[in-house]
């Protein structure tokens, strides 16, 4: 998901955007949805959240952090 379309999300959650890394967006996007604020967290690509719309993004943000 590219950078314009997490803005949007966040806008509609109430966030404001500006200034956010992505890791650090997601996260509160994760929050203000009442999920776990965990993106990119599954170092050793295990997660419980399999309903997670970040999933396959958050995996790989985790094997480059």
């Amino acid at each position: 998901m590219n950078m314009r379309e997490l803005h949007t999300i966040a806008k509609s959650r109430g966030i404001r955007p500006d200034h956010m890394y992505k890791i650090e967006l997601i996260r509160s996007i994760q929050t203000a949805e009442g999920n776990f604020d965990c993106f990119a967290t599954a170092k050793e690509g295990r997660c419980d959240q399999s309903d997670c719309r970040w999933r396959e993004d958050c995996f790989e943000t985790a094997a480059r952090c």
